[in-house]
């Protein structure tokens, strides 16, 4: 079984994450902002994982620490849910509409952590409760603790709650993709022998 259970406790936050990799996309999210428990559920249910997050922070502040902390806590139950890497695709990619918006997300579960972020939205907007400036913080978290390369490149697109839920969902079908097992990859799919 491909799973994890991450509690992570600071001054700031209480989160905690329960994560199946080979799941149906069940999910639940408790994060205290709307919008961005939105977005979860969108990358639990598209890249089909089965997912609980419940997060406890100081949005009396704002919501940067909650949805920073949310992409380490998820990051680090990824990186724990994918042991060795032995078996899967390793690299993947999805491009992704969402009305005018388009987004292209590749992956590569490499061990490497890196984020390239060129989705530049030129409309400051809270929707809801959920500061769109926030996306990129949380994808950053979330690749570092995780191992992961991604790219997200916006292709095109206007409104920033189009923008937002897509680079979500094109993240989450690149993520399933790439961590899918493939029965022809024997072992690490590395030269090096290792993630």
């Amino acid at each position: 079984m491909r799973t994890a259970e991450i509690a992570r406790k600071t001054n700031e936050t209480e989160i905690t994450v329960s994560l199946n990799l080979d799941g149906t996309g069940t999910h639940a999210m408790a994060t205290g902002i709307g919008f961005f428990d939105h977005m979860l559920d969108a990358l639990a249910r598209h890249a089909l994982l089965d997912l609980t997050i419940e997060a406890h922070g100081d949005l009396h502040v704002d919501g940067h620490h909650t949805v920073e902390d949310t992409g380490i806590a998820l990051g680090l139950a990824l990186e724990r849910a994918l042991g060795d890497r032995a078996g899967i695709r390793r690299y993947a990619d999805a491009l992704v509409p969402l009305d005018e918006a388009l987004v292209r997300a590749v992956v590569d579960v490499s061990g490497r952590p890196f984020l390239s972020y060129t989705i530049e939205i030129s409309k400051w907007q809270m929707l809801g409760d959920y500061d769109v400036f926030l996306t990129p913080e949380f994808f950053r978290a979330l690749v570092l603790n995780a191992g992961l390369t991604a790219h997200l490149d916006l292709v095109r697109g206007d409104n920033p709650h189009h923008i937002v839920e897509a680079a979500f969902k094109a993240f989450a079908r690149a993520l399933d993709a790439a961590i899918a097992p493939d029965p022809r990859v024997t072992g690490v799919p590395s030269t090096k022998g290792a993630l």
